[in-house]
């Protein structure tokens, strides 16, 4: 388990990051781009060129870190058999839908009442 919440702090950290760099591209309308001296790696076109590799990285990270998540809970939560949680066994209130004490003139003419033993969900 301590895996799958290191794995997801990983990932939060990883979407902030690309929300970021989302956020500092320059859009068509100027958006938050970043300015920055006209050479060198954080004019315009190196910092859109190294924002663009950042945002293509941490979108490949985040993908694979979805499918290892998705892997590691499925491992973790597997279970070998199939298992039921229905109790049929309930004491209490009798059922009113198949209740056997209920009068014989509140059936229609003609039908038949099943016995409880032809119930397939009665084991």
């Amino acid at each position: 388990m301590s895996l799958f919440i290191f794995l997801t702090v990983i990932q939060a950290i990883v979407a902030a990051a690309m929300i970021g760099t989302i956020l500092m591209q320059r859009s068509e309308g100027g958006g938050l781009g970043i300015g920055g001296s006209p050479t060198g790696l954080m004019s315009a076109r190196g910092a859109a060129d190294f924002l663009s590799r950042a945002t293509k990285w941490l979108a490949v990270t985040f993908v694979a870190l979805s499918i290892v998540l998705a892997i590691v809970a499925v491992q973790a939560t597997s279970a070998d058999e199939i298992s039921t949680t229905l109790d049929r066994n309930v004491a209490g209130e009798p059922d009113p839908l198949g209740d056997a004490s209920a009068p014989a003139e509140a059936a229609p003419a003609g039908a038949e009442t099943p016995a409880p033993s032809d119930d397939p969900l009665a084991e």
